[in-house]
């Protein structure tokens, strides 16, 4: 318990977080660039969940020695992970009910519903900018879709800081 504690005060903790979400990110660029695979409007969520990870992980490299930084990186942390887990989730309803007879009722926006103070697919739509539709199954690894893999990866990542929350609170409420 006191490792996992400890993890949280550990810039290379926090760096080798950074770095997954940012492997993910370029895994998401590959497919998108390389296999031609156009993401779809839950996709481009996911890839914000991801980003959100990933400056979680370096807002706490950088900052793990500070509780607010520590505070702050938690928050991206917990954002991403648990939003994208439900975004994840959602996908695969969407392309399970897709495969149905009521395909018809289950269709996502073309456009991202960003906030109007951070337009990212304006500003960089090379990442950011949907094309793709959520119900179609254009890849599948072990017989999974990505959205599926994407639950894992999301499930993995809630998993981990829950693990990692509960050991610092822990932790630190011992005398």
């Amino acid at each position: 318990m006191k490792f996992i504690s400890q993890l949280a005060v550990s810039p290379r903790a926090w760096l080798l977080l950074a770095i997954s979400a940012l492997g993910l990110e370029l895994a998401a660029l590959y497919f998108q660039y390389a296999m031609d695979l156009a993401p779809c409007i839950m996709c481009i969520y996911q890839r914000v969940a991801i980003w959100a990870i990933f400056f979680a992980g370096v807002t706490g490299y950088f900052t793990s020695g500070l509780i607010i930084g520590r505070i702050v990186a938690f928050g991206l942390w917990a954002v991403g992970a648990i939003w994208g887990l439900i975004i994840a989730l959602e996908h695969v309803e969407m392309q399970s009910a897709n495969q149905g007879p009521l395909s018809f009722l289950f269709s996502c926006d073309i456009v991202p519903n960003f906030p109007s103070w951070a337009p990212l697919h304006e500003w960089i739509p090379a990442l950011f900018e949907a094309s793709g539709d959520c119900g179609e199954i254009s890849w599948q690894f072990l017989g999974h879709s990505m959205p599926e893999w994407m639950v894992v990866v999301y499930s993995v990542y809630t998993a981990l800081f829950a693990a990692v929350l509960v050991a610092r609170l822990v932790a630190t409420k011992k005398p």
